[in-house]
Formats: structure tokens, C-alpha cells, sequence
């Protein structure tokens, strides 16, 4: 695990997206909406296992560089939907969508049972790690 954590960690950010010293934290936040699409700050919060003020905070940082953009929920004019700026979108697809393509590669000789389990331990190291409990 430590060694495809350094790997990964080792991908560099691409030079449009240099200058906007995106730090770690940025990099889940813009996983779940180049990935699922946009959402709102409640629903992100939850994915990402934060405050929504916390997200609201990341958002504002990366709304100002130009990176994430807001706009109204046509449901409920109260909610704002953030999702990736166009033309940041390229860059952003470009970064992480191979970590995305490495894993579908890794779990496609596996049966649906074996992708369960392997999902299922990872959760269950996660827990073991933070201290929660998944019962």
C-alpha cells in the first residue's frame, strides 16, 4: 500500500494546473465531480467525510482560481451546483482519469464476488485506520 500510495503521489499535475498550487485536499474534491459529475456541497461533504463548511471553504479557493464553478439548482434556487470549470475540464480529465482507467484494468479479470471482497477489505482498512466502526 505505501509503495501505490508514492506512486501515485508521484503523477504530476499538469503544467495548465501548476500555477493554481493545488494541494492534496483539492484532489478528492475534484475526483468525485470530474467522476460523478456535478453536485452540490452537501453531497460532497458527505463523499468526502467532511463538514460542509470545510467543502464550502475548498470550493471558494478553487471558484476564485477559475478551477470550479457555481450555479443555481434550478429544483431549489437555494442550492448552488458546483461543478468543474470548462475549460479546466481537459486538464483535470487529462490528470486523473488514468487512475481511474488503472483501476478499471485491475478489476476487470476479477468476478463480481472477488470485487465485492477487495472493496470490502479496502473499506475495512479504511475503518481500521480512522477508527470507525463499520458494523
Amino acid at each position: 500500500m505505501p509503495r501505490m500510495v508514492a506512486q501515485v503521489k508521484k503523477i504530476p499535475v499538469p503544467e495548465a494546473l501548476r500555477s493554481f498550487a493545488l494541494a492534496p485536499r483539492h484532489l478528492s474534491l475534484l475526483a468525485y465531480l470530474l467522476f460523478d459529475g456535478p453536485m452540490t456541497v452537501n453531497e460532497l461533504a458527505a463523499r468526502l467525510k467532511v463538514a460542509p463548511t470545510t467543502v464550502s471553504l475548498l470550493i471558494g479557493d478553487l471558484s476564485r482560481k477559475g478551477i470550479l464553478e457555481r450555479r443555481e439548482d434550478e429544483a431549489d434556487r437555494r442550492r448552488r451546483i458546483i461543478a468543474i470549470a470548462a475549460d479546466q475540464q481537459p486538464a483535470i480529465t487529462a490528470w486523473l482519469a488514468p487512475g481511474a482507467a488503472a483501476w478499471r484494468t485491475a478489476l476487470a479479470p476479477l468476478t463480481p464476488d472477488q470485487r465485492r471482497l477487495f472493496v470490502d477489505t479496502l473499506l475495512a482498512y479504511e475503518a481500521a485506520v480512522t477508527g470507525e466502526d463499520r458494523s
